[in-house]
């Protein structure tokens, strides 16, 4: 139990990471779940209606997320 709370944890310290830069440009993003290796997000605001948010949560996020812990398996929208 203690493992998944810290993977939990260093989730959460890579979406506080990237934040800023999604704060700048008028999104955000908010964690819903983490279960079984599926990161689960909600991108709000700006990045909600964005054209570019699949990319964004694809090539920016999933890649820091798979970099910082690496039971992180997929990472996908709601």
């Amino acid at each position: 139990m203690e493992g998944v709370i810290r993977m939990m944890e260093q989730v959460q310290e890579v979406i506080e990471s990237l934040r800023p830069a999604l704060q700048s440009d008028g999104g955000d993003v908010e964690l819903v779940s983490f279960v079984a290796g599926i990161v689960t997000l909600h991108l709000t605001g700006a990045c909600s209606g964005c054209p570019m948010s699949t990319m964004t949560l694809k090539m920016g996020i999933e890649r820091a997320l798979k970099q910082s812990v690496p039971e992180v398996i997929d990472v996908i929208a709601v």
